[in-house]
C-alpha cells in the first residue's frame, strides 16, 4: 500500500544547472571587477573547481563543498581573502535563479489529492527559497541535526519517521540512481527513477519504474504500484 511520495530536490524538482551557472557568472564578473588577474579565468575553470574538490568532500554539507570550490576559483586570481564576500554573491544569485521544472507544480497538485508528498535532499536547496513553499507535508535536509546524506540508511529512516509510515508505504522519486534508487531500495522503499536526460543506469541498479517527466508520475503510481489513497 502506497501512502507517501517523497522527492529528491536538485535536478528532480529544481532546475539547478542554470542557477549554478548564473551564480558562477556573477562570481566571475565580480572577480574581474576586483582583479586584472581574473581576466584570464574562464567559466569552465570555475565549473571544473567543483569537480576538483567534490570527491574528497562528498560527505560534507553542500555549502562547504561549494565554498571549497569557490576558494579554489578565487585563488586563480589571488582573491583568496574575499571568499566570504564572493560566496555571498554566488548564493544570492544561485537562489534567485533556482526554480522548479515546468512539470513540477502541476504534478505535485495532482499527487497531493491522493498521497502525502515529501521533500528530501542532500543539497542546500530549501523549498521555501526555490519556488516550492507550502508544497510538502514534510521536508528532510541532510546535515540538519547531524543527519548524514543519502545513501546513509539513517537518511531514509528519517524520511519515514517524518512521514509517519513504514518504508514499504513510501516511493522515492529522484534523478540519482545510487541515492534515489539503490539507497532507497536498500532502506525498503520503492523507487521511481526520473531520467530527464536519457541517461543509462549503472549496472545492478533497477528502479521499480522509470519516467522521463514528472507528468508521467501520477499514472505510474496508480497503475504500477497498486496505490491506495491516504484516508
Amino acid at each position: 500500500m502506497l501512502s507517501t511520495v517523497v522527492f529528491d530536490a536538485d535536478e528532480t524538482l529544481l532546475d539547478l544547472r542554470p542557477a549554478v551557472t548564473g551564480g558562477l557568472l556573477a562570481v566571475l564578473d565580480e572577480m574581474r571587477r576586483r582583479s586584472p588577474a581574473a581576466a584570464g579565468v574562464s567559466l569552465a575553470e570555475l565549473e571544473s573547481d567543483w569537480d576538483a574538490v567534490f570527491g574528497e568532500l562528498a560527505a560534507q554539507p553542500v555549502l562547504e563543498i561549494r565554498r571549497a570550490a569557490l576558494a579554489r576559483s578565487l585563488a586563480r586570481a589571488g582573491l583568496d581573502a574575499h571568499l566570504d564576500e564572493l560566496a555571498e554573491v554566488f548564493f544570492a544569485r544561485r537562489f534567485a535563479l533556482t526554480r522548479p521544472f515546468p512539470d513540477v507544480l502541476p504534478t505535485l497538485a495532482v499527487l497531493r489529492q491522493r498521497w502525502t508528498v515529501g521533500f528530501a535532499t542532500n543539497g542546500n536547496s530549501r523549498a521555501q527559497r526555490c519556488g516550492l513553499a507550502g508544497q510538502f507535508a514534510f521536508e528532510v535536509y541532510a546535515h540538519q541535526n547531524g543527519l548524514p546524506k543519502k545513501p546513509a540508511p539513517q537518511f531514509y529512516a528519517t524520511v519515514c519517521a517524518a512521514a509517519g509510515v513504514p518504508p514499504e508505504q513510501v516511493v522515492h522519486v529522484g534523478d540519482n540512481p545510487l541515492h534515489d534508487v539503490a539507497g532507497a531500495q536498500r532502506a525498503g522503499m520503492r523507487t521511481v527513477w526520473l531520467n530527464r536526460r536519457g541517461q543509462t543506469l549503472p549496472p545492478g541498479v533497477l528502479p521499480d519504474a522509470t519516467v522521463a517527466t514528472l507528468t508521467e508520475l501520477p499514472a505510474v503510481l496508480t497503475n504500477s504500484f497498486a496505490a491506495t489513497p491516504v484516508t
